[in-house]
């Protein structure tokens, strides 16, 4: 029986040390790359174990949540506020003149006529052929303004002047609203004969040639890009 024991007992220690052996034969085959270790000048460096994150995902954390828009302009007012007072002296006036520098761009463009930066009432080539026959035609509206203002001017003088002055602001309003009302017709009529399928016409854009007549040329925006008597 002792005999049995020992050579049992021989037999499992011999299996032991056989399967301890395997293992670590086993284990010496690993390589590094498999067990997520790197070798570099006789040093190993743990893996680790994660993917490397993209640059759009490691940019969104390290600038945090986007704030949503405010919902009203005294919120949005409020943001601006705060915003000013983060920043220094000399940050605020370079962002001052940025923004000057930015709306004088945006005008230069409007008055040079160019279809992005029009107001939504000038843009079109509906419209911009209406400015051109106005501005290619001299009209008695547009001297109504400086008359006005000398005509007014004139009316301290004495009240015999006063009279001449009313009633020569009558006449002048009368012939406003003669040549108004031809300037519709006409302006109508060309646009019907350029642009036969336009929708628009009739009072509103009769009235947009007017507004622009009774301006003064210099004054108005956009600017004239043809000259009187020049042929449209």
């Amino acid at each position: 029986m002792k005999l049995l024991r020992r050579g049992s007992s021989d037999e499992s220690d011999s299996h032991d040390s056989s399967s301890s052996g395997s293992a670590d034969v086993a284990a010496s085959e690993v390589t590094p790359a498999q067990s997520g270790t790197t070798v570099s000048g006789g040093k190993e460096t743990a893996g680790k174990g994660r993917p490397t994150p993209k640059r759009r995902e490691a940019e969104g954390r390290r600038r945090g949540p986007v704030a949503p828009a405010p919902l009203t302009a005294k919120e949005a007012r409020e943001r601006k506020k705060a915003a000013r007072k983060s920043m220094s002296k000399d940050e605020r006036k370079a962002q001052a003149a940025e923004r000057r520098a930015a709306a004088s761009e945006r005008r230069n463009r409007m008055l040079a006529g160019e279809e992005k930066y029009l107001l939504p009432r000038d843009r079109g080539p509906v419209r911009a052929y209406v400015r051109d026959l106005v501005d290619s035609r001299r009209n008695l509206v547009g001297m109504f303004m400086p008359l006005a203002l000398v005509l007014i001017a004139t009316m301290f003088l004495g009240p015999v002047i006063q009279q001449y002055v009313t009633l020569a602001m009558f006449v002048m309003m009368l012939l406003m609203v003669i040549e108004g009302i031809y300037l519709g017709r006409m302006i109508n009529k060309k646009v019907r004969a350029r642009f036969p399928d336009a929708t628009e016409g009739g009072f509103g854009l009769g009235w947009y040639a007017f507004v622009r007549a009774s301006q003064i040329r210099k004054l108005r925006a956009p600017l004239p890009r043809v000259k009187p008597g020049d042929a449209v």
